[in-house]
């Protein structure tokens, strides 16, 4: 299993963080996705080669920003 961190600009409650932790869990390979919203960061888990380019995509049409992207910890 593979880990991403990405940096996310513009939440601001907890429907912010829910909506786009369910934004990433729906992506194909997504096996779990988990959004600190205080840290502005999402760990996404996946089993399928996933593209930065997907992730960033997917979490800019739910109306945020990605900062950055980087392996997991």
């Amino acid at each position: 299993m593979q880990k991403k961190q990405l940096l996310i600009e513009g939440m601001s409650c907890g429907h912010c963080a829910g909506q786009v932790e369910k934004t990433l869990r729906a992506l194909p390979g997504v096996a779990e996705a988990a959004v600190d919203l205080a840290a502005k960061r999402a760990v996404v888990s996946f089993t399928a080669d996933l593209a930065d380019e997907v992730l960033r995509a997917a979490v800019t049409e739910a109306g945020f920003e990605v900062a950055a992207i980087t392996p997991a910890p």
